[in-house]
């Protein structure tokens, strides 16, 4: 099995990408081993020294390592777990409460037309580009003008994440949605 690795602009969190399906739908995050109780796959990662968050996407898993690691040190292992999973019979998630994305993005009947709206754009323009990045945006809640989304996977933590935020999707809902004020994250 050849297993990729991608730089993401986190520089504590490394893409892996397996040239397998990781989920079949939606994605996961998991911020440390007592969140991963339904992914026998997270578990196995989170056994890894210095592992402190897993996010699995439809095609790649995202690694957050501790700022004391070095991925040249954890890489192997890291690749070996990866490889363990797909050998085994194991599943990469059992029962997903932790699946966000498809509460997120859902359409909702009772969903006003403005938060229609910004979940349509976050969908087809926000998550695939975060995606390429190994990492996603969910939706979280709109309230007085003000968008909440929570940063996962490589976006969590990441020094640029701000940037993204205010610089890049403030701006194009701001443009598409005039209701729009603001975009602020959602820490939890």
């Amino acid at each position: 099995m050849f297993i990729q690795t991608e730089q993401t602009p986190n520089p504590q969190t490394l893409k892996f990408l397996p040239g397998k399906v990781v989920m079949k739908e939606g994605t996961a995050f998991y911020e440390n081993i007592d969140e991963a109780v339904d992914s026998p796959f997270a578990k196995r990662l989170f056994a890894v020294d210095g592992v402190e968050g897993v996010f699995f996407g439809s095609d790649f898993i995202t690694i957050t390592k501790n700022k004391s690691y070095d991925w040249q040190v954890m890489k192997p292992s890291v690749l070996g777990s990866i490889i363990d999973h797909f050998n085994s019979d194991d599943v990469t998630v059992e029962v997903s409460k932790h699946n966000e994305t498809k509460k997120s993005s859902k359409k909702n009947e009772d969903d006003s037309e403005i938060v229609k709206q910004i979940k349509e754009l976050l969908d087809t323009r926000v998550r695939p580009a975060v995606a390429m990045d190994g990492g996603d945006i969910i939706y979280n809640d709109f309230e007085d003008g003000i968008v909440y989304l929570k940063m996962q996977g490589a976006c969590s933590g990441c020094p640029s994440s701000t940037a993204t935020l205010k610089m890049g999707i403030e701006n194009m809902l701001k443009h598409y949605i005039p209701e729009v004020q603001e975009v602020r994250p959602v820490d939890a």
